[in-house]
């Protein structure tokens, strides 16, 4: 079994729920969830005139391959109404693969660790909480040295 971080945003209609149902479904059809970040609000991120965003990151393990993975939570998305219509447009769920294990994935499709995790802090804050002394497999720093080194001064609060 494979540990993998996903990050979760919504900020479009019930964000909350579709946070919910995004994980019931992600346990369904992807993994056991074995951790779960709080919820936290977040403001939009490169696009900053967007509504404010709900992010939450959770723990899974699961046997399946990191392209499975992904096709699995693309299908979620869209399932749960996503559409791409812009970069970092405004959007009823996204989940991305922060961390698939230690690997790391440079694919034309998949990049993982998640190529911007590090310069986030909507996804610093809740990684931290469930995996501070998570070694980033190529920065080799820990999640909380990312997090206390950052630059990002988007606010981000805990609800």
């Amino acid at each position: 079994m494979i540990n993998v971080f996903l990050l979760l945003g919504s900020n479009l209609g019930n964000r909350n729920l579709y946070l919910q149902k995004a994980i019931a479904r992600i346990r369904q059809d992807v993994g056991e969830i074995q951790q779960t970040s709080p919820v936290y609000e977040t403001q939009s991120w490169g696009k900053t005139d967007l509504p404010d965003y709900l992010n939450q990151v959770i723990l899974l393990q699961t046997s399946l391959p990191a392209q499975e993975v992904l096709n699995r939570i693309l299908a979620i998305e869209i399932e749960l109404g996503r559409k791409r219509e812009e970069k970092w447009g405004s959007r009823t769920i996204d989940i991305d693969i922060l961390f698939y294990g230690n690997e790391v994935i440079n694919d034309t499709n998949l990049t993982v660790p998640h190529p911007e995790l590090h310069n986030r802090r909507f996804t610093l804050e809740p990684l931290g909480i469930i995996a501070p002394n998570f070694v980033h497999p190529v920065l080799n720093k820990t999640i909380l040295d990312l997090k206390n080194n950052l630059n990002d001064n988007l606010v981000v609060n805990r609800i």
